[in-house]
């Protein structure tokens, strides 16, 4: 598996513990040069939100993660962390549905990962 994609199935694993919904995770790079990856979630509430923004901050610190990237703060309604082109989005389900990001990159692949 490569780094990217150690990187991808680990934030995914957080995301699906923390109970963050619709997770999806786009291939960006035949399309975007915004981000190589997006992952997209939504939290249930603004609490929630930010538990999974300062989860996410602490999971990228513990394992050596350097160089990431946030903005946004929960009553946004719409973080966002970067780590080296994963883009990591984390929606309120309004704001979501508002954006449609998934339509926007609707060409870009799901990724799909492979084990380990």
């Amino acid at each position: 598996m490569d780094q990217d994609q150690k990187i991808i199935k680990q934030i995914i694993e957080f995301l699906k513990d923390r109970k963050a919904e619709g997770i999806v995770a786009l291939d960006l790079r035949e399309h975007a040069n915004i981000a190589d990856y997006f992952i997209i979630s939504t939290g249930a509430n603004k609490p929630h939100l930010k538990a999974l923004y300062d989860g996410l901050q602490r999971m990228f610190k513990d394992a050596g993660f350097r160089g990431y990237h946030k903005t946004g703060v929960p009553d946004s309604g719409w973080m966002i962390m970067d780590y080296h082109g994963v883009m990591v989005h984390i929606f309120e389900r309004e704001l979501r549905e508002f954006y449609d990001l998934e339509q926007l990159w609707k060409d870009a692949p799901e990724v799909k990962l492979q084990d380990d």
